[in-house]
């Protein structure tokens, strides 16, 4: 099952990289529409100032996105972790079996707290692009297109390039543990490496690590990609007229 669902992450990421860069084409033949130049090449000045803000606000949006995604599964953890301590004290009948656990309440924290925890990343690429083109449309001297452009362009590569680290760095951790669980790794005298170890524990602890990295935020960075994407080309008039 992991195996499978490793190949498939790769194919999502594959196909969000493509998409990002038939939308990117799309944006440029809208762009030049708007501006009455259509059948022209649009060109990319990389010396260009706003082209340079654009693609360093694409890297740090998709650090943050990652970083507010990260904090939002541990924030969600952490209440799951005091509802079962809360449970347990109140009621020790649970940890005897004898009295059933409140479950609905363990998975209304858990929706709530998914839910919350991704308003602000699931805002950040819808809205940033849009704040980068209408704040260099009224600066004089700058092109706005060009620094949406920039920003796309550079959003596009540097969130496939960050979803392809977590998903195969966290699939890594993930069955490092699993493969010292099963008996298959050995130290330098030939001895098998068992649970309880200090190595087991340091891949446990990868292994908690991993998970948030290959479930969460890796394949919701391919949505990042689409979305930043489909956010310039369709509000690109914003910024253009």
């Amino acid at each position: 099952g992991n195996t499978t669902k490793a190949l498939t992450k790769g194919y999502a990421m594959v196909s969000a990289g493509l998409a990002g860069f038939l939308l990117f084409q799309a944006y440029f033949d809208r762009v030049l529409l708007f501006q009455g130049r259509e059948g022209e090449l649009f060109s990319v000045n990389l010396v260009c100032p706003e082209v340079l803000i654009g693609g360093i606000l694409a890297i740090m949006m998709v650090f943050l996105f990652s970083s507010w995604g990260l904090r939002s599964v541990g924030g969600a953890a952490s209440k799951i972790i005091e509802e079962v301590r809360r449970q347990i004290k109140a009621d020790p009948g649970i940890m005897a079996r004898t009295s059933r656990p409140d479950y609905k309440k363990a998975v209304d924290i858990t929706t709530g707290a998914a839910l919350k925890g991704m308003i602000a990343p699931g805002l950040l690429p819808v809205l940033l692009p849009v704040v980068i083109g209408v704040t260099f449309r009224f600066i004089p001297g700058y092109n706005a297109p060009m620094a949406v452009g920039a920003f796309l362009m550079v959003g596009t590569f540097a969130a496939i390039l960050m979803a392809s680290f977590m998903n195969n760095g966290g699939g890594a951790w993930d069955n490092a543990k699993k493969y010292i669980e099963d008996g298959q790794l050995r130290d330098e005298e030939g001895k098998v490496i068992l649970k309880g170890s200090f190595i087991h524990a340091a891949a446990v602890a990868g292994d908690t690590a991993g998970d948030p990295l290959k479930d969460t935020v890796g394949p919701s960075l391919h949505i990042v990609a689409k979305l930043i994407a489909t956010v310039t080309l369709v509000l690109c008039p914003l910024w253009i007229i």
